[in-house]
């Protein structure tokens, strides 16, 4: 494929540069309409950047619709999730599926069908991962997929030719007649390419596996105004009414983007990396977290975006925390739609035979912010089986509160999360 498409799609990425989308699940909010045209009319360079703007509202919907099953699932704890690993895995997975099976997984991951094309999503995720692996100086990124595949489960070229283009997915033959084996390869190989934080994606092995699709993210970058450790103290982090925790308080006096919103009861601060990447931290009032989470959407976070204005605050207070998180994705993205990879697949697309189902899909993350800055890695794993206001402004982050880490070239939110109780590991 000429690199020119990707060259153009690059300028209109590079030419929203300077627009802080506050996605909270993959990067755009505001979906774009595709307008009619003749049959025998071709626009093509408005018709790329509708692509990539409806590529970044789905993913955003689709982070949305999973944050909230599963914060609904894990009521009064931590939630921690990189909804770029899932919905890349997603698609990546969906490059095999045909049928109600393949309309299944890119409804669910909330692309609509009538505005864009298969071919397109596709090419739009392989954009994304050639932006998001550029060098930099001032931030580890590092976003990759790999396919771990039964010695003796022969795949079609069109597949293999398609993970390694679309997703540059490693593959690697795997013999999963010794479960211990083939999970210790797999894991280690996560491992390695997260930096360690991601030590045990996956438990358990059957041999009845004969695919592993895997995405992996990793993450590091510094703050533009760090914290001074001298200043961190033990100071009370309100989990509940009845419940209060002891955590290390970072402060930090530092003029950056505010926005107090009158409507839904909470404040939000943006604080910058070095790169001029950001996390987004959104304090609801108190007792308004689970309002503030069901109005949660595209539109929200665009009066947001447009409502950040920058603002001394001579007291910011933020926990320092890690959190870590292990989910099982199966029956939540079950409720989201996505349901016939689980029972009834069509994945011939990925060896020419309709006896593929998923068995498990597995999501890890880690997320680290302290006073030099953030690290976080994430993993999502597919296992595939044969069936049978004013200038002074106190704000501490003391009771549960929502963050989001934000790449600005390509409007990812890579990690997006509830602190409830930053104490819990």
């Amino acid at each position: 494929m000429s690199p020119e498409p990707f060259q153009m799609l690059d300028k209109d990425m590079r030419a929203e540069r300077t627009s802080f989308l506050l996605a909270l699940g993959l990067l755009m909010a505001g979906i774009r309409s595709v307008h009619c045209l003749p049959e025998n009319v071709v626009v093509k360079d408005q018709r790329r950047r509708v692509d990539s703007h409806t590529l970044a509202s789905s993913n955003t919907d689709f982070a949305f619709s999973l944050y909230k099953q599963l914060a609904l699932k894990n009521p009064n704890k931590n939630v921690m999730f990189s909804p770029l690993s899932v919905s890349m895995a997603l698609a990546f997975l969906s490059l095999g599926a045909r049928g109600p099976t393949l309309t299944e997984i890119l409804e669910g991951l909330k692309f609509n069908l009538t505005e864009i094309q298969e071919t397109q999503i596709h090419q739009g995720f392989q954009h994304l991962l050639q932006a998001l692996n550029r060098p930099s100086n001032q931030l580890q990124l590092s976003v990759g997929n790999a396919m771990f595949v039964q010695e003796e489960l022969k795949l079609l070229d069109k597949f293999i030719e398609d993970a390694r283009v679309l997703y540059s997915s490693e593959a690697f033959p795997t013999n999963f007649g010794d479960p211990e084996a083939a999970k210790s390869l797999i894991n280690d190989y996560v491992k390695k390419k997260t930096q360690g934080k991601i030590e045990e994606l996956f438990k358990d092995l059957s041999p009845r596996t004969v695919l592993v699709l895997v995405n992996y993210i990793y993450f590091k970058a510094q703050w533009k105004t760090r914290f001074d450790p001298k200043h961190t103290e033990q100071a009370e982090f309100h989990v509940s009414k009845n419940k209060t925790v002891e955590v290390p308080m970072m402060t930090l006096d530092l003029e950056t983007p505010y926005f107090r919103d009158k409507e839904l009861g909470c404040m939000l601060v943006e604080l910058t990396y070095s790169s001029n990447d950001s996390a987004l931290f959104i304090l609801p009032d108190e007792g308004k977290m689970q309002d503030l989470e069901a109005k949660l959407t595209p539109e929200t976070l665009t009066r947001w975006r447009n409502s950040l204005q920058p603002r001394r605050i001579h007291e910011l207070y933020l926990p320092k925390f890690s959190i870590k998180s292990n989910y099982e994705l199966n029956d939540t993205l079950s409720q989201m739609g996505i349901k016939k990879i689980f029972t009834d697949a069509d994945l011939s697309g990925i060896t020419g035979t309709a006896d593929l189902v998923v068995s498990q899909v597995v999501h890890k993350a880690v997320l680290d912010v302290g006073e030099e800055g953030t690290e976080g890695a994430a993993a999502t794993g597919v296992k595939v089986g044969i069936t049978s206001i004013n200038n002074h402004i106190p704000l501490s982050f003391n009771r549960p509160f929502l963050i989001a880490i934000v790449l600005k070239d390509t409007q990812s939110i890579i990690f997006l999360g509830k602190v409830t109780n930053p104490s819990q590991a």
